[in-house]
C-alpha cells in the first residue's frame, strides 16, 4: 500500500518546520528584512513549560525562513514566554522584554525581564535583569495571572502594559498594570493603565483576564487589542478604542475583533512603511501526524472607521498572488491547481461560496462552505459552525493549505480546514467571486 500524501503546508503563512508555535512577537522591520520571534517548543507538537523565543525572517512579510531559537531557558527561567520588543528612534539599541517563569514559582505571575541582541543579525540574545515585577499592593493570592509585556513610547517615555486579572468573588477583574522608562533601562511602577470587571459586557465580554494586550496609535486614536482568556481556556481577540495620557487609557467603545476557534494572542506591528498591522497565532492547525502544531496568520491592515478597527490582508499578501484563475459564478466552477487562493467574494442576497478538494473527497466533503446573507458570514468546517458580522462590502478568503482566513468590514475570522493540493471553487444563490492563486 502507498503511503498517504503528505498535506500541504501553508504557502503564505509562517509554520515551524517541527514543533510547536503559539503567540507571534516582536514582528519588526530591522536590517532590510523583517523579523518575526514567536512562542516555540522545538520538541514536541503540544505546548510545554519550556517555550523559546523562536525567530525567522522575511522579506515581504509572507515568505519566511526559520532561523535557530534566539532566546532559550535557562539562567534562571523555565520559560522564556511572550512579550515584545522595543527599538529606539535614534538608532540605540533594541530591547526585548520577555515573561520569565519558573515552576517553582507558578506559572500564573511572571516576571518582566529585558534581552539585548548580541549582534545586528538578531539571532542570539543575551538576558538581562528582571526590570518589572508584580507591584507592592497586590497580593498574589488574589492575582490570576501577570504576564506578557507590551512596550510602547508616548510623551516622551516608555510605557510597559503588563496584562493579567485580579481574582475575586464575581468573577474576576481583567487588568493591565503600566510601568514607565526614559531609557528602556530602569522602571518605575506608574498604576494601572485600565480595568474591566468580567460581568461588564457593554460593547463586548472581554473576560476575567487579559493576555497579550498591546497598545498602539492609529488613525488618530489609540487602540487597545488583547486576547480574553479565563483559566485554560483561551477565548478570542477584543479591542478598545480610546485615548492614552500619561499612562492611563480611556476607552470609547468596546468591541469583538475575532471570530472561529482558530484566532488567538494578536500581535501588533509597523511595517516598514510606518502602516499599523496584528498578526495572529491560529490555533488548530497541525497535529503530531504532520509533525509540526501551531502557525500565524497572513499580516493584517488595521484602520478605523469611527470608532471600529477594520482589518484587512496586508498588500503582501496581494504581492503573492500568482497569478488569476477566472470568476466562479452560480453553475460556473473554478479549479485551481494550488492549494492556496485569494479569493474575493461578492454575495448578492443569500449567498454560498465553497470550496472543495480538486478532487472529490471519498466522504464527498468540502474543505470549507461559507454563507453569507446581509448580516452574517457563517462558516462550516465538517459539522463545525462558526458566525462573524457580514458588514459592507466584498468578503475576503484566504485559503492557505490547512488555514483559512475570512475579512469583513464587521470583523475577521480563522478556521483550520483539511489541506488539499488542489482545490475548486464554486458559488451558489447569487454574487461572484474572482479567484486568484498563491505562492
Amino acid at each position: 500500500m502507498s503511503p498517504s500524501p503528505v498535506p500541504p503546508r501553508p504557502l503564505v503563512h509562517f509554520a515551524p518546520r517541527a514543533g510547536w508555535v503559539n503567540d507571534p512577537l516582536g514582528l519588526t522591520w530591522h536590517d532590510g528584512r523583517y523579523h518575526l520571534f514567536f512562542q516555540y517548543v522545538p520538541d514536541s507538537t503540544d505546548w510545554q513549560l519550556h517555550c523559546h523565543w523562536g525567530h525567522a525572517t522575511s522579506e515581504d512579510l509572507v515568505h519566511w525562513t526559520e532561523h535557530e531559537p534566539a532566546l532559550l531557558p535557562g539562567d534562571g527561567d523555565d520559560g522564556v514566554w511572550s512579550g515584545s520588543i522595543a527599538v529606539p528612534d535614534d538608532g540605540g539599541a533594541a530591547a526585548l522584554f520577555y515573561t520569565s517563569v519558573t515552576a517553582a514559582a507558578g506559572l500564573g505571575i511572571g516576571r518582566n525581564r529585558v534581552a539585548r541582541p548580541l549582534d545586528g543579525s538578531w539571532t542570539r540574545w543575551e538576558k538581562g535583569p528582571v526590570v518589572a515585577e508584580l507591584p507592592p499592593g497586590f497580593a498574589p493570592e488574589a492575582v490570576e495571572a501577570y504576564r506578557d509585556p507590551w512596550v510602547v513610547r508616548e510623551g516622551g517615555a516608555w510605557w510597559m502594559v503588563v496584562g493579567g486579572g485580579l481574582r475575586d468573588e464575581r468573577g474576576g477583574t481583567a487588568t493591565a498594570w503600566v510601568y514607565r522608562s526614559t531609557d528602556l533601562e530602569e522602571w518605575t511602577y506608574h498604576g494601572l493603565l485600565t480595568t474591566r470587571h468580567t460581568t461588564e459586557t457593554d460593547g463586548e465580554w472581554s473576560g476575567p483576564v487579559w493576555e497579550c494586550p498591546q497598545l498602539f496609535p492609529l488613525d488618530g486614536s489609540w487602540v487597545l487589542t488583547l486576547s480574553a482568556w479565563e483559566p485554560d481556556h483561551p477565548h478570542h481577540a477584543v479591542y478598545a478604542v480610546g485615548d492614552f495620557a500619561d499612562g492611563s487609557f480611556t476607552a470609547r467603545r468596546w468591541s469583538r475583533l475575532t471570530y472561529g476557534p482558530a484566532y488567538y494572542a494578536g500581535s501588533a506591528f509597523a511595517d516598514r512603511d510606518g502602516r499599523r498591522g496584528l498578526i495572529h497565532w491560529m490555533r488548530q492547525v497541525g497535529g503530531a501526524a504532520e509533525g509540526w502544531a501551531g502557525a500565524h496568520s497572513v499580516p493584517h491592515l488595521l484602520r478605523l472607521e469611527g470608532d471600529a478597527l477594520v482589518c484587512e490582508p496586508h498588500p503582501a499578501v496581494l504581492a503573492a498572488r500568482t497569478g488569476s484563475l477566472g470568476v466562479a459564478t452560480p453553475g460556473q466552477d473554478l479549479a485551481a491547481a494550488s492549494s492556496a487562493v485569494d479569493v474575493v467574494w461578492e454575495p448578492e442576497g443569500s449567498s454560498t461560496l465553497r470550496v472543495g478538494p480538486g478532487s472529490p473527497a471519498p466522504d464527498g466533503g468540502e474543505v470549507v462552505v461559507l454563507e453569507a446573507d446581509d448580516t452574517l458570514v457563517v462558516a462550516h468546517v465538517g459539522a463545525q459552525r462558526w458566525e462573524m458580522p457580514r458588514g459592507a462590502g466584498p468578503v475576503r478568503v484566504v485559503l492557505d493549505g490547512p488555514t483559512c482566513e475570512v475579512f469583513t468590514t464587521g470583523g475577521v475570522m480563522g478556521v483550520a480546514v483539511p489541506a488539499s493540493a488542489g482545490l475548486r471553487v464554486a458559488v451558489t444563490g447569487g454574487g461572484r467571486a474572482e479567484v486568484h492563486a498563491l505562492g
